[in-house]
């Protein structure tokens, strides 16, 4: 007998309604706004056409400073004190986004990067990228994915490290300076 193979479901088209289960309070403070070490990543997310985004939803992953990837319960009951890793911020009128996190370590030697989800309307599927910190050349150098991208397109992946200690990370769906999406 042949072996069957399943179609894939088509992904779901998102919004402009997906607010409804996936609120829950403080899903951008990924960590308290005033415990050491807080830094906020920001940035605005575009449409192919250069436009702000004003309805999406951005997920993002991160290893703890020391580079532990947490496997702390707790994600959608913030206590203020356990570090889980995860957050999820949606874009107002502007497109902009922002979260309350921490810079992650480098896990298993790797450089240091948040994984990074996005939904909005239009897509049928979610879209997966990296931000990464900007801040060791050696190890951004030394980065497999990085080091099969072009300089354009390496760009798109590492977040800037403004005076304050914030990152800035804007995120392009489409057209000129499209950020790099991982296929999964």
């Amino acid at each position: 007998m042949p072996d069957k193979t399943l179609d894939p479901t088509p992904g779901q088209t998102i919004g402009p309604f997906f607010a409804y289960g996936t609120v829950f309070p403080k899903m951008h403070e990924i960590v308290h706004p005033f415990s050491p070490g807080a830094i906020v990543l920001g940035g605005t997310a575009y449409d192919g056409n250069g436009s702000p985004i004003p309805d999406a939803m951005i997920e993002i992953f991160g290893a703890d400073s020391d580079g532990t990837v947490p496997s702390t319960r707790g994600t959608l009951r913030r206590d203020d004190h356990s570090f889980t890793g995860f957050g999820r911020s949606f874009t107002g009128d502007e497109g902009h986004f922002e979260f309350w996190t921490r810079n992650p370590g480098a896990a298993a030697g790797k450089a240091p990067f948040f994984a990074a989800i996005v939904f909005a309307r239009g897509l049928p599927n979610k879209l997966h990228t990296r931000i990464y910190l900007p801040d060791d050349e050696q190890a951004l150098a030394a980065d497999p994915l990085l080091a099969s991208l072009d300089a354009d397109e390496r760009a798109t992946l590492v977040a800037t490290r403004l005076p304050d200690g914030s990152l800035q990370h804007d995120i392009h769906l489409q057209g000129e300076g499209e950020t790099v999406f991982l296929t999964f």
